[in-house]
């Protein structure tokens, strides 16, 4: 019985660690350059986590091997506590968690504390305002300039820039435009402004390794540089009420060219949601 359960503890140990050698489940194909250092630390953790999990099924299953095939009650041997054991692996756990911290406060920091000033000035700005259960993107418009939004304005059942609360009497407003769909280029800064109108939501792209909440009554500035072309999918990953499961946008990123064609084509137009 003792080397049945030995092989099959082995058998199951073999079987987790190709799951997590062939990742047949991983991650979604990478989307953006500061995801490279969130990928790193997942497979850190991965390496590290599976060596010290095939040790200890190792050790488990030469244990039952050895001393399972005892049942005589009077020959079991009694064994004391080892104080020199438990240090060791009490020392060896939080050295692993202590590893843990700081390479993932490295890849944190790699992801997204590195951006200079100048990275910010050559973005591409965009607002983004989440709200039950929508999201709406503003461009600024050519001038470059976001317009003033007023609370008291604010609409959601319009449909339209009113959602926001755009004040159209700014003349920064004219220009601006919003839009259910994030639009963006391909290898370019992206700064997105993230606003929330009622309760917490949570910007979420997993192709970009990228999640951050949006808070009622904060402007939190990200930065992202997409690297891939093709359709992607925001979801609010913060519980935000009934609605939450079907609080979904679209995000397209496209060539420089497209981008721009595709600027020109609604910059014109009055403040609207554009499909």
């Amino acid at each position: 019985m003792a080397k049945a359960l030995l092989v099959a503890l082995w058998l199951i140990t073999a079987v987790c660690l190709c799951l997590f050698w062939f990742h047949p489940w991983w991650l979604p194909a990478l989307a953006s350059v500061q995801g490279a250092p969130i990928d790193q630390q997942f497979k850190l953790t991965f390496i590290l986590v599976g060596i010290a999990f095939l040790l200890a099924q190792t050790t488990l299953g030469f244990l039952v091997w050895k001393y399972g095939t005892n049942h005589s009650a009077t020959s079991r041997q009694q064994f004391a506590d080892n104080k020199k054991a438990e240090v060791f692996w009490t020392a060896l756990t939080s050295l692993l968690f202590i590893t843990f911290a700081w390479t993932g406060a490295r890849s944190w920091s790699q992801s997204h504390a590195t951006h200079t000033a100048a990275d910010a000035k050559r973005s591409v700005d965009i607002e983004v305002t989440a709200m039950q259960f929508a999201w709406y993107f503003r461009y600024p418009g050519p001038d470059q300039v976001f317009g003033r939004t007023r609370p008291e304005l604010q609409d959601a059942s319009s449909g339209s820039a009113a959602a926001i609360g755009l004040d159209m009497s700014d003349p920064a407003s004219h220009d601006d435009f919003v839009t259910t769909m994030l639009v963006v280029p391909v290898n370019r800064n992206v700064r997105l402004t993230l606003r929330a109108q009622d309760v917490i939501h949570s910007f979420f792209v997993p192709e970009l390794r990228f999640k951050q909440d949006a808070v009622p009554g904060m402007a939190i500035p990200v930065l992202f540089t997409p690297n891939r072309q093709g359709n992607f999918e925001i979801v609010c990953a913060s519980l935000c009420g009934l609605g939450h499961y079907r609080m979904r946008a679209a995000m397209k990123v496209v060539s420089d060219a497209e981008f721009q064609d595709w600027l020109a084509k609604h910059a014109p137009q009055p403040a609207g949601v554009h499909p």
